[in-house]
């Protein structure tokens, strides 16, 4: 049986280049933000035709619209790089392409087209079966046999996974807090990550979606325009974030997905340090492929190295000493929590 594996995490936390370092293994169909594009929306309760499965994946997501349209596109945005067909307006770029398809092929829409002349004759049943054979017609048409998907701030997603694919592995990669809090602070998904979350807590909400017209008037006036379909990009870029929420969200984070972790069977669970990667690449690499269920290959280890940014480790420590300790106090909850994770 085709293995499938979960890479879970806080995101900035080595995980993109990750997704670069499984991709180059012949036998792994790296699903780069996979979960991030399509979200909750491709996993709706009942039943679904293969038309209604497709449109999951198809329809834009409209979160990463409005900051393309805001003139906001993320860094893991590879569709707008080297743009196609779709462009946010009017059409929208659709959920599938933005991430998942430039990192498996340079001609992502003609992947999307083929994949939904597939997809739309499929017979009803589940979002999970639907998944399942999504993977696979991807695994055949690419020759892999095994299946990552690795998406950044992604704890949250794993419980539902779990549900849908109960015999599914999990990696938890994470990172140095201070390190991950510090770039999460100059990223504009985090950023804007931070200030969606400080709309919830103004308005007492617990989802986006409760907020009532009544509520969004109440709020700021550099908060509220962040819900409109095109708002200014210097509300998120300009506005002073102080270091310790990226903190507090990096130990919440990583909280998440250690208790997650310590729920699961031994043999369907693992970690991964961005630190002891860097440190011990082909150890650490070679239990990887072990793990999912492919064969460290030497090649693939030596190219692996090529794709690792050393630059990036001991950022924080450039802080300012009272800036760093403060930034250290709000990650020591996830520190404490990592140091008594479940073992390998």
């Amino acid at each position: 049986m085709r293995s499938l594996t979960f890479v879970i995490g806080t995101g900035r936390s080595g995980s993109t280049a990750l997704s670069r370092i499984l991709n180059a293994h012949p036998d792994v169909l790296s699903l780069n933000e996979f979960m991030a594009s399509v979200g909750d929306a491709a996993f709706p309760k009942g039943e679904l035709t293969g038309e209604e499965f497709w449109q999951t994946l198809f329809r834009p997501a409209p979160h990463f619209e409005r900051m393309i349209r805001s003139g906001l596109p993320l860094p893991e945005f590879l569709y707008t790089r080297r743009p196609g067909r779709y462009t946010a307006e009017p059409t929208g770029i659709p959920a599938l392409s933005l991430m998942v398809l430039p990192h498996l092929t340079d001609d992502p829409d003609g992947l999307l087209d083929e994949l939904g002349a597939a997809v739309v004759r499929w017979p009803e049943r589940v979002a999970a079966e639907h998944h399942r054979a999504l993977f696979g017609l991807l695994c055949a048409r690419f020759g892999r046999t095994a299946v990552v998907e690795r998406s950044g701030y992604s704890t949250g997603w794993a419980p539902g996974l779990r549900t849908a694919f109960p015999h599914a592995r999990f990696v938890h990669m994470f990172r140095d807090g201070p390190d991950c809090a510090l770039s999460m602070s100059r990223h504009p998904g985090y950023r804007t990550i931070s200030l969606l979350r400080e709309i919830k807590a103004q308005a007492r909400v617990d989802s986006l979606g409760d907020l009532t017209p009544e509520r969004v008037r109440a709020l700021p006036a550099d908060l509220a325009p962040l819900l409109d379909e095109r708002f200014d990009p210097a509300l998120v870029r300009d506005r002073d974030i102080p270091l310790r929420t990226f903190g507090s969200l990096w130990s919440e984070l990583v909280t998440e997905g250690t208790r997650f972790l310590g729920e699961l069977p031994s043999d369907q669970r693992s970690t991964l340090s961005y630190e002891n990667l860097l440190d011990r690449t082909d150890e650490e690499l070679t239990r990887l492929a072990d793990f999912i269920g492919v064969a460290p290959r030497p090649e693939w280890l030596l190219a692996a190295c090529e794709l690792l940014d050393h630059s990036r480790r001991g950022s924080a420590r450039r802080l300012p000493a009272a800036e760093l300790d403060e930034l250290s106090e709000s990650c020591a909850p996830g520190t404490r929590v990592l140091e008594g994770r479940p073992g390998r």
